[in-house]
């Protein structure tokens, strides 16, 4: 595959991450972002040994969007405090069925995974295992689309955990389109969708020369095209 390279330099580069791609090494024989960066780094330079790809943070199979890899371990340090102290930006566009009740907020709850059925879901603070999500969300567009109402959603997450805003947007009323494991609408056998989840937009600092580096992307797929917002964006 040709992977869409955004910005790359000696300490990290910025790549978008294909729908239906493990953002991370994968355990089948199919491609993942992690083996396709390090096959990029050693043709442009072939050196003895495997090239280091350090993983900074993470994307659902079936969600595309922008991704950092760090190319060195003291980069891949630096970005990992920065995520850690929640100083790296994360905007995604998320298509919801239906409408929400307020055109912005916040969802602060307590997920809980199930790692037998790589699922999450929302539980009460006390719950053993149960960790802090919060998000908050803006309606930016509405459309109808096969006859029902969707809107979509500018997020920006907190918090990093487990399915996050596909759970809470399930929980909180306003489903992903397209989202097999938490919308019901999309849960019928045979059904093969995408989830209309797009990580656009990732600012941070450069770990060497401290400057601040943004980068987006437009996401792209049926359902985003349905939106006259992104047209202007």
């Amino acid at each position: 595959m040709n992977l869409n390279i955004l910005f790359e330099d000696k300490e990290f580069l910025i790549v978008e991450k294909p729908v239906g791609m493990e953002s991370q090494s994968a355990r089948s024989f199919e491609p993942d972002m992690v083996s396709e960066v390090k096959r990029h780094i050693h043709t442009l330079s072939p050196k003895a040994g495997e090239p280091y790809v350090g993983v900074i943070h993470r994307l659902d199979k079936p969600v595309g969007g922008v991704m950092v890899y760090a190319k060195t371990k003291e980069a891949a340090d630096s970005l990992s405090k920065q995520v850690s102290a929640h100083k790296m930006e994360k905007i995604y566009y998320a298509v919801v069925c239906g409408k929400p009740v307020e055109n912005f907020g916040t969802y602060v709850d307590y997920l809980w995974k199930d790692g037998k059925n790589n699922s999450s879901k929302i539980v009460d603070k006390g719950i053993k295992g149960a960790k802090l999500a919060e998000l908050s969300f803006k309606v930016v567009d509405n459309a109808e689309f096969q006859g029902e109402v969707i809107s979509l959603l500018e997020i920006r997450l907190k918090t990093g955990r487990h399915h996050q805003i596909r759970v809470q947007m399930a929980g909180h009323g306003n489903p992903l389109w397209g989202d097999q494991k938490y919308n019901p609408r999309f849960q019928q056998k045979g059904t093969r969708t995408n989830v209309a989840l797009y990580a656009s937009s990732l600012t941070f600092t450069h770990p060497i020369t401290g400057k601040k580096m943004p980068f987006s992307i437009k996401p792209n797929g049926e359902i985003f095209e349905q939106f006259s917002f992104l047209k202007q964006v």
